[in-house]
């Protein structure tokens, strides 16, 4: 059985480690935690590229590769993620065991050190972040902004987001603005570099064969040079509960041939930690899973959706449902949605359809459990929620919700916004 155990390693440094001889590789993130803000999205973002492009000893990517080679391919990857109104940035490594190579060689030590070196030592000229670094990642990141409208299905789903929650920092988008990104430069980065890294919690998992105060030590020793100047506590994500909600629509034309189609609703209500697993099995009942009604209903038996799903947002308490519709099926579509979650909450649910729910959410956290990035991802969002339940008691939970439960979860979804992408050909008494 795994060994989980969280330690401190210093001043808002935490360490959660998952001893286990599951996995023939081992893992190991350093992942930094601060406020989603629009003035900070573009450089979180571009961030972690900046720093894996050198270190002062490695100065460029060849080097680094050079490094890696000789720890028989272990890989030290960027990462953002965006939770609630968190942002959460820094590096994932992967590494084999070395119980399965030839002299069973220690690979966790200098992996460690290497990554500390990533994230604490950058490639500098003048005291500073390298401009050629700064300018090729930030025209990167401008690039990848400005071809997310590519994405028909994302595109929708963040325009949705912007506009239900404008004002709040959960509707910036992960990646920030172009316009934000242009305004980056070698100071503003550096800057907010030496700022983060003084000052941000830092989460770090592992997940391998070595004891967990083995790890600890050596990542105390890797991230010695960490600056800590006064850890700022990270704010809440803010989960309005008061004030009237007035559904609006939003219509933007493109040049599509399938209409994308996005409801939003707030849970409002709702315990995060009390309810958690029974909003987890309402979504998997409403269109979270293959046996969801909106799955079978919308689209197995009325036909009226290419695709619709629901997904949930715990952080935020959020539901939304996404759906791949003809424009002129657009207000079929958004009542049968609505006429599901209405049947749920008059308490429909049949109970092969609840028994179907609770297993496919316990399903999802167990597959997750069985590798090691799926560890790492369930134990982030333990960290930013600051949950007591660990992830097999979270399952355990969710196989016992009862129907009365995932009812109430359905009562407390409150239409907000509704978002069509429809197509310039289409009249608009379609929609």
């Amino acid at each position: 059985m795994d060994k989980v155990a969280r330690l401190g390693l210093g001043s808002g440094v935490y360490l959660t480690a998952v001893q286990s001889e599951r996995f023939k590789t081992g893992c190991l993130s350093v992942t930094l935690l601060t406020e989603h803000t629009k003035k900070t999205a573009a450089l979180n973002a571009v961030l972690p590229y900046v720093l894996r492009r050198g270190t002062a000893g490695l100065p460029d990517m060849e080097a680094i590769a050079g490094r890696l080679d000789s720890l028989y391919g272990a890989r030290i990857e960027p990462t953002l993620r965006k939770r609630g109104e968190t942002a959460a940035l820094g590096f994932f490594a992967d590494f084999p065991d070395g119980d399965f190579l030839p002299g069973r060689p220690d690979l966790l030590s200098p992996t460690a050190q290497l990554l500390g070196e990533v994230l604490l030592s950058p490639a500098t000229s003048g005291g500073r972040l390298r401009a050629d670094y700064v300018e090729s990642e930030r025209d990167k990141l401008i690039e990848d902004i400005e071809a997310e409208i590519n994405d028909k299905r994302s595109y929708a789903g963040q325009r949705l987001v912007e506009t239900m929650f404008r004002g709040e920092r959960y509707g910036v988008p992960k990646l920030g603005t172009a316009a934000d990104a242009r305004k980056i430069s070698v100071q503003t980065l550096t800057r907010h570099y030496k700022s983060l890294i003084a000052s941000a919690r830092v989460e770090a998992f592992y997940c391998g064969a070595a004891r967990p105060d083995q790890v600890a030590r050596i990542l105390r020793e890797a991230l010695a040079d960490l600056p800590r100047g006064g850890v700022r506590e990270m704010p809440a994500t803010l989960v309005p509960e008061t004030g009237d909600i007035k559904p609006r629509t939003i219509v933007e034309r493109m040049d599509v041939t399938q209409s994308r189609l996005v409801m939003g609703f707030r849970l409002r209500g709702l315990d995060r930690a009390r309810d958690t697993a029974a909003m987890l099995v309402f979504n998997a009942a409403f269109g979270g899973s293959a046996a969801s009604r909106l799955f079978l209903d919308l689209r197995e038996r009325l036909a009226l959706c290419y695709h619709v799903s629901s997904s949930l947002d715990r952080h935020k308490r959020a539901l939304f449902v996404s759906a791949g519709i003809d424009c002129g099926d657009f207000k079929r579509a958004r009542e049968e949605i609505m006429k599901e979650l209405g049947s749920i909450a008059d308490g429909g649910l049949e109970e092969w359809e609840l028994d179907s729910a609770r297993r496919a959410v316990v399903s999802s956290i167990y597959s997750a459990l069985d590798e090691p990035t799926g560890l790492e991802g369930m134990y982030l969002d333990r960290a930013v929620l600051d949950e007591s339940l660990h992830p097999g008691e979270l399952a355990a939970l969710a196989s016992t919700v009862s129907a009365e439960a995932v009812r109430d979860v359905a009562r407390a979804a409150v239409l907000s916004h509704t978002y069509l992408l429809a197509s310039e050909e289409n009249d608009a008494e379609k929609v």
